[in-house]
């Protein structure tokens, strides 16, 4: 069963992502948040400049809405390259593939989202691309067959994924940097509504643009989202200021509590309390009662509420820890080192 969620890190549709390039940074120095990875990259970029250098291969993973699409953007223009996109999904064969890095020039950057989901044969025939800027390119079929070593121009690939698990060892060896993008605190978060707000020319005070942070799950596309939202009911119901009790009022009628819960995140938690106990419980089992893909809640719904400790993952299964049962007002009767850890 598909929803429209509010709370969640992947684009809604394709109109809201073209909405959004007006909102991202365009620098590294404009860039909010992601301290440490953001000063390693600024000492990188700097390096390979100076050298007149492609920069190393990157990997991002994280969450969906991180910022690492734009982290690649930001790259290709700090390094004044050239940046080509593609998504893993899109290249179901190697010719795909080798259309773009036989056009590539020099220092020019390649950006894979969801390089986890590329087929294994195009994975393996970009591995010489990556370590000797070279493809093997086979014509013609048995006796006539012949293998072309085609060279390369000098490129970065940058992939970014939201299941670093997904990624196979030897691609992943092949990555000279792995930055991990995690859920910003709450103080970036507010420094990011505030900076789309005055970009949107959206009036609001700080207690405001901090209500609609603290809702955001850490997410800069998530704030960004529910801004406008707050900003559209400000408009209709409080002259177009937004200020705390306007937030709170918006985003309670969307359904997003004080902890950025939405309705799918509360259902996850209430099956596992009502139907299998608090858990421990298989994600198979909790997806099949509540009619939801898989992998929706393991991408986008269970990696924030891990985050803030509402849900953990045990050998046995998921289990709801005692701070979930509280924010749901549910009396809660303990766990014991057996549900935890099984025997």
């Amino acid at each position: 069963m598909t929803r429209e969620r509010l709370v969640t890190g992947k684009p809604v549709h394709d109109e809201e992502e073209d909405f959004t390039w007006s909102l991202r940074p365009q620098t590294i120095d404009e860039y909010i948040g992601q301290r440490n990875i953001i000063e390693k990259l600024s000492v990188s970029i700097e390096a390979a400049q100076r050298r007149e250098e492609p920069h190393e291969h990157i990997v991002f993973y994280g969450p969906p809405g991180l910022g690492k699409t734009t982290l690649a953007h930001i790259i290709a223009k700090e390094m004044g390259s050239r940046l080509v996109t593609s998504t893993g999904p899109a290249m179901t064969r190697i010719a795909d593939i080798m259309g773009i890095l036989t056009n590539l020039e020099r220092r020019d950057i390649l950006f894979i989202d969801e390089i986890h989901r590329l087929p294994r044969a195009v994975e393996e025939f970009i591995y010489p691309a990556m370590e000797d800027y070279r493809v093997d390119f086979v014509i013609d079929k048995g006796p006539f067959s012949k293998v072309i070593n085609m060279p390369l121009k000098r490129f970065t690939l940058i992939g970014a994924t939201t299941r670093i698990g997904l990624l196979s060892a030897p691609l992943r060896d092949r990555f000279g940097i792995s930055y991990h993008l995690d859920f910003y605190p709450a103080d970036e978060i507010h420094k990011i509504v505030l900076r789309t707000a005055s970009l949107l020319k959206v009036k609001t005070d700080e207690k405001g643009a901090r209500t609609i942070a603290e809702r955001s799950r850490g997410t800069p596309r998530i704030a960004n989202r529910l801004l406008r939202r707050v900003r559209d009911y400000a408009e209709v119901r409080a002259d177009g200021f937004i200020n705390h009790e306007v937030a709170i009022k918006s985003l309670q009628m969307e359904g997003i509590d004080n902890r950025g819960l939405d309705d799918l995140d509360r259902s996850l938690l209430k099956v596992i309390i009502d139907y299998y106990s608090g858990g421990p419980v298989g994600v198979e089992a909790v997806a099949a009662t509540l009619l939801e893909d898989v992998d929706t809640l393991v991408e986008l719904v269970e990696p924030y509420l891990l985050k803030i400790g509402f849900l953990m993952r045990t050998k046995r299964g998921r289990i709801v820890s005692q701070d979930a049962y509280r924010h749901l007002g549910i009396p809660f009767h303990g766990l014991s080192q057996t549900t935890l850890f099984g025997q």
